[in-house]
């Protein structure tokens, strides 16, 4: 049997209102009916196998399949079915399956995952080297701030992808109008702050605005920090 071939799925995460859409699109019966049945099968399914199942038009099955494809919740790959192959086997099949990135949002806007990667990754960075997890979170933060920053973007439009909500203020200046790890600060502020301080000071750093204009900013609502103009 030949190979799948796949569509390419990005590997850019879904923008916030992305994320949203995505969500929404589920709250339509029959496009969740049809994503509840290509997630509980065991490999990729076709159209005419998935109307065939939930008893609907293959016309109405392949609109919302493409939809839910479309909105980043499932992904498509071609492949020839049965055993033969060669000239004459006929095209390859559409077949439909899982995306591989999971789907969640929240409002307004978090970043709890960005947070358990850093977290897991001072952690491993200690372990492995003895070192404290401290100063490994703050490794791990601000090489991952300039990991995300250096595509030849703005620091704001870098900060505004991530959930910060940056916005200019009197003195020309950026203020971050929300906390992309609000809950985990709230608890935790002295680690998660820093934390957040040092992944700021990479971006910045990638984005050609000096680490130093990364300041503390204790106004409640916003984020710990703010750029200084």
């Amino acid at each position: 049997m030949s190979r799948p071939t796949e569509n390419r799925e990005s590997k850019t995460a879904l923008s916030w209102t992305g994320r949203l859409a995505a969500l929404a699109s589920l709250g339509d019966a029959s496009r969740r009916r049809l994503f509840e049945y290509v997630t509980g099968q065991p490999s990729a399914v076709g159209r005419d196998d998935a109307a065939a199942a939930l008893g609907m038009p293959r016309s109405t099955a392949s609109f919302h399949l493409d939809r839910l494809v479309r909105d980043g919740l499932l992904a498509v790959e071609f492949r020839k079915l049965g055993e033969k192959a060669g000239p004459g086997s006929g095209r390859p099949a559409k077949l439909y399956r899982p995306a591989l990135e999971e789907v969640g949002a929240s409002v307004p806007d978090r970043s709890y995952d960005l947070a358990g990667e850093l977290m897991a990754t001072a952690i491993e960075s200690s372990m492995a080297g003895g070192g404290g997890v401290r100063e490994a979170l703050a490794d791990a933060s601000y090489s991952r701030g300039r990991a995300l920053s250096g595509n030849g973007s703005s620091l704001d439009e870098v900060l505004g992808r991530i959930g910060y909500m940056p916005e200019q203020d009197a003195d020309g200046g950026t203020v971050l109008m929300n906390c992309p790890f609000h809950r985990l600060a709230d608890g935790h502020a002295d680690v998660v702050c820093a934390m957040n301080g040092a992944f700021l000071s990479g971006a910045a750093a990638a984005c050609g605005v000096p680490e130093e204009k990364v300041v503390e900013d204790r106004t409640a609502g916003r984020c710990c920090a703010r750029i200084k103009p």
